[in-house]
């Protein structure tokens, strides 16, 4: 085998494609022995769950703790590669327990459905004809999915906007109430339904029909007070709010400052297969609505003390998709203890919040490497080769170099076992 077409590798087993990738890329017996490390998902599910599988990605479930969200303890689970998350949002949370934790609220499940209509001669007349059936459209919406409307979900309205007079283009918005679900599956079924009722009335030809990840109606919103003196004072207080107007004036800062807070949101979602990646994109489509700005928003009270909060769309589930087939996301829903989609979103905005909190202290009175740096250590002897007690023995001597290079590793761990 020379190339990369492939006729018919969906249809081998996993062996067989490890075999095809054992010659395509030279690898070694022990290259493919890691491979078939299938993990607690096993062969089986994995092989059902995405196409042309060969293997699974282990990413370390760190725990974060000493949230406090609505008066409720929680202990969040978050899967992520990176150093320090974990232990800033454990240590943000900490300090927003001096004054109550977390309030956190999130509106109704709602997603959107568009379906997109070009070719009429009259955009406003189509939108018009639309919306005076709405509800003989929503009746037919909600036949798709009667166990979704007998749970109290189901469409509860349309909205048209007509986004070109000169070349009529004009998108229905379908409002579906998905109750504990991301909703994705039953928003689309319900939008290809309408397709041919809605072409009919409007006497345009429908194109696309498919959900929005840019979730305007289901926004989960987090607050917290952090106490000046517990945060290190006024001038961290000060600091930390000229860090955030740095990011409502400048995009370039503003992304950064945004990556942040998905650090520890889309941690959480990893950590219970939920749709890491519509959620950020609704983030920053949201965060882009009026010019790309910050997530959240961060002031000074009456008492001097900081107060954070964040509004942030977030279409999420605890039914439904891998979330409910992969057997550890099962298992990290049992360790957050939400028994609805609302308080996920409660918990996800909360850890955002608290994500943020910690990356602009840091900012703003150490710098972020500190911190960081020290964990990373840990990363860099391992890239260059140390075992077990080597480990922290080479990044301890890194650390105090202050030089966290794989280099130096290299150097460093060549000394430990030369005088070993």
């Amino acid at each position: 085998m020379t190339g990369s077409n492939i006729p018919g590798f969906y249809k081998l087993n996993l062996e067989e494609r490890r075999e095809l990738l054992k010659k395509f890329s030279d690898l070694t017996e022990e290259e493919i022995s890691l491979l078939r490390n299938m993990g607690g998902l096993g062969e089986n599910l994995a092989d059902h769950m995405i196409e042309n599988v060969i293997s699974v990605m282990e990413i370390p479930i760190g725990i974060a703790v000493n949230f406090l969200i609505n008066g409720k303890d929680y202990l969040i689970p978050m899967a992520i590669e990176e150093p320090s998350v974990v232990a800033a949002a454990s240590n943000a949370a900490k300090m927003a327990r001096v004054k109550g934790g977390f309030k956190a609220v999130s509106s109704d499940p709602i997603m959107i459905g568009q379906i997109e209509i070009s070719g009429m001669n009259d955009p406003f007349g189509a939108k018009f004809r639309i919306l005076e059936k709405k509800k003989e459209l929503i009746e037919i919406a909600n036949k798709q999915d009667p166990v979704l409307v007998k749970l109290g979900g189901g469409a509860k309205d349309i909205d048209v906007r007509v986004l070109d007079e000169k070349e009529p283009m004009v998108v229905v918005h379908l409002l579906v109430d998905v109750r504990d679900a991301m909703g994705a599956n039953a928003v689309n079924t319900m939008a290809e339904a309408l397709a041919p009722h809605i072409s009919q009335i409007s006497k345009g030809k429908v194109r696309l029909r498919i959900l929005s990840n840019l979730a305007t109606y289901r926004i989960a919103r987090a607050y917290a007070i952090y106490d000046k003196e517990t945060i290190g004072g006024e001038e961290a207080v000060n600091g930390i709010i000229e860090a955030y107007k740095f990011a409502t004036l400048d995009p370039y800062r503003a992304t950064t400052h945004n990556k942040g807070i998905m650090n520890g949101i889309d941690a959480v979602l990893v950590a219970t297969a939920n749709d890491w990646r519509a959620i950020e994109a609704g983030a920053h489509a949201y965060a882009a609505l009026n010019g790309y700005t910050s997530i959240t928003k961060w002031e000074k009270n009456e008492d001097g003390d900081l107060v954070g909060s964040i509004e942030i769309p977030m279409a999420v589930g605890i039914v439904g998709g891998a979330t409910a087939s992969h057997p550890k996301a099962k298992l990290m829903r049992k360790i957050l203890r939400v028994d609805s989609a609302k308080e996920f979103s409660n918990v996800l905005a909360s850890v955002g919040l608290a994500q943020n909190f910690a990356a602009i202290r840091a900012l703003a009175m150490e710098g972020i490497q500190k911190g960081h740096m020290e964990l990373h250590a840990r990363n860099v002897a391992i890239s260059a080769g140390a075992i077990g007690s080597e480990i922290d023995k080479v990044a301890e001597e890194m650390i105090k170099r202050k030089a966290i290079r794989g280099d130096i590793a290299l150097e460093i761990l060549n000394g430990i076992r030369n005088k070993s």
